[in-house]
C-alpha cells in the first residue's frame, strides 16, 4: 500500500509540474506576443509632429521655439516648415503647416500618414471671435480617418497666454465643445443628403452633448506663450514640452 501511495503521489507531482510548466510556457508566449505587438505598433507609428491651426495662431513661432529655443521674427507661412528635434532619444520631425484655408488640408494630407502627434494651436485672445472657424477646422482634423484609425494623440494648445485678454484652457475647452456640438448637427444633416458611403462619421457619442473625453483619440489641453523676446528658455512652452516627452 505504501509503495502504491508513493507512486500515486509521485505521479500527481509530475502532473502538477507539467501543468505549471505549460502555464509558464503559455504565459511566456503571451508576454512575447504582447511585447512584439507593442514594438511593431511603435515601429509603424510615424515620427511627424504636425503643428496645425488658423493663420496667426502662432504656429511658426512655436516651431522656431521648439527647434531653436529662442524668439525669432516670423511671417505668415505659405508652405510647410520642417525640422528635426530629439526628445527622449527619439527623433521627431516637426511639421508646421500653413493655416490658410486654401492650403492647410493639402499639407496635412501630405504628412498625416507619418503622424506621431497633432498639436492644434489656438489664438487665446481672438478665440471668442473666431470660435466657429477654429472649431470647424478642429472638427475636420479630429474626424480624419487617419487620426481615428491610429488613435493619434492630440494637444489643443491655447497660445498667447502672455496677453491680458487671453482666455484660459477651461474657457476655451467649453467654447469648443459647445461649438462642435452645433457643428455636428450641421454635418449630420449634410451627410443625410449625400452618399451614405462617405468617410465622414459622427464625432463623439450619439444622444449626448459633445465632450472631448468621448473621443477615441486622447485629447489634451495646455497653455503656452511663444512670444517672449526676453526669454532664453522654453519655460513659456513648458506644458508643450511635457506633452512631447509623453508621446516621443
Amino acid at each position: 500500500m505504501g509503495n502504491k501511495r508513493g507512486e500515486t503521489l509521485t505521479l500527481e507531482n509530475n502532473e502538477n509540474t507539467q501543468f505549471i510548466g505549460m502555464l509558464v510556457a503559455v504565459f511566456t508566449i503571451f508576454i512575447t506576443l504582447v511585447v512584439f505587438a507593442v514594438w511593431r505598433r511603435r515601429r509603424s507609428v510615424g515620427r511627424s509632429l504636425i503643428l496645425a491651426g488658423l493663420s496667426n495662431a502662432g504656429k511658426t513661432l512655436l516651431y522656431a521655439r521648439l527647434l531653436h529655443s529662442k524668439y525669432v521674427a516670423t511671417h505668415t507661412s505659405v508652405k510647410e516648415n520642417i525640422g528635426d528635434v530629439t526628445i527622449n532619444n527619439s527623433a521627431l520631425r516637426i511639421v508646421d503647416i500653413p493655416g490658410h484655408e486654401r492650403l492647410r488640408q493639402k499639407f496635412f494630407d501630405n504628412y498625416k500618414s507619418s503622424i506621431r502627434g497633432l498639436v492644434y494651436v489656438i489664438d487665446s485672445v481672438t478665440i471668442q471671435k473666431d470660435v466657429r472657424d477654429v472649431a470647424e477646422y478642429l472638427y475636420t482634423l479630429l474626424s480624419d480617418p487617419t487620426i481615428q484609425k491610429n488613435g493619434t494623440p492630440v494637444l489643443i494648445l491655447c497660445n498667447k497666454q502672455d496677453q491680458t485678454t487671453a482666455k484660459g484652457c477651461s474657457v476655451i475647452k467649453s467654447l469648443l465643445e459647445k461649438e462642435i456640438n452645433l457643428l455636428r448637427v450641421t454635418k449630420t444633416n449634410q451627410l443625410e443628403t449625400t452618399d451614405a458611403s462617405s468617410s465622414n462619421f459622427y464625432l463623439g457619442k450619439q444622444g449626448k452633448d459633445f465632450e472631448f473625453i468621448h473621443l477615441g483619440s486622447k485629447v489634451d489641453f495646455a497653455e503656452a506663450s511663444a512670444f517672449d523676446k526676453d526669454s532664453e528658455t522654453s519655460a513659456d512652452i513648458e506644458q508643450l514640452d511635457i506633452w512631447l516627452q509623453k508621446i516621443a
